[in-house]
């Protein structure tokens, strides 16, 4: 009989082993109660209870009612390998470009939910002020690549442009606006990573950055560069 099954004949004794057991249960299932995953591990329930607290505690697995599911720490970590993986020789380069070309802080980000997750950062030290980091995340609403991201569409959290002006800079690629306070920042899509939408920006004080071709014109041109990778790369793009 299988472990599956509820047997402990070939119950793994180590503890890294166990949880390993328990977070496999998720490929199949993208929420699970602790009846189901003792049941399906043959782990104890006790121990099953242990061990699902700790995986909450660390972020690895996230609590809902009685109900557990992935947590973000384990998003943003297969993120960041799929990234660091695929694509990291070839789109940093191009990021430091950018940074080079501008002189303001770059972003690369995908959109995970509702949320922007930071993949990479270039040029942190032209702006020690902005207090952003590689694994952060915030709302995509408040952030620049989130909507240019759901701008681009067709997403089902699209967002609306207020003004005939903002509506023209939408069409042209870019998006702009205030990331913190006292900087502007460009943003535009790059495509799609794994399923996942892509998007970059860059970051600078109100008073240096241009939000005219001068500075637009580059984002755009780095996202294009690195769409093409995406492409040759085998990613898909909707």
């Amino acid at each position: 009989m299988s472990i599956g099954d509820g047997s402990r004949t070939s119950l793994p004794t180590s503890g890294l082993d166990r949880l390993a057991l328990i977070l496999d249960r998720f490929r199949s299932a993208s929420r699970l109660n602790l009846t189901e995953l003792s049941r399906s591990t043959g782990i104890p329930r006790t121990s099953t209870l242990r061990m699902l607290d700790q995986l909450v505690r660390m972020g690895w697995l996230r609590r809902t009612g009685v109900e557990y599911e992935l947590g973000d720490t384990l998003a943003e970590l297969g993120a960041l390998s799929l990234y660091r993986g695929s694509v990291d020789r070839v789109v940093t380069p191009l990021l430091r470009e950018l940074h080079l070309v501008t002189g303001h802080v770059v972003h690369l980000g995908i959109l995970d939910g509702k949320d922007v997750l930071y993949l990479e950062k270039v040029g942190g030290a032209a702006a020690p002020h902005l207090q952003t980091r590689v694994g952060a995340r915030i709302p995509a609403r408040s952030s620049t690549i989130g909507k240019a991201l759901l701008a681009a569409g067709p997403l089902p959290d699209r967002a609306a442009p207020d003004s005939d002006d903002e509506r023209n800079r939408r069409r042209s690629g870019v998006s702009f606006g205030t990331c913190a306070a006292g900087f502007g920042c460009i943003g535009a899509r790059v495509g799609s990573l794994g399923g996942a939408e892509v998007g970059l920006s860059v970051s600078g004080p109100m008073s240096r950055l241009k939000f005219d071709h001068r500075h637009a014109a580059p984002v755009r041109m780095a996202a294009a560069a690195i769409a093409h990778y995406f492409d040759l790369a085998g990613a898909t793009r909707p």
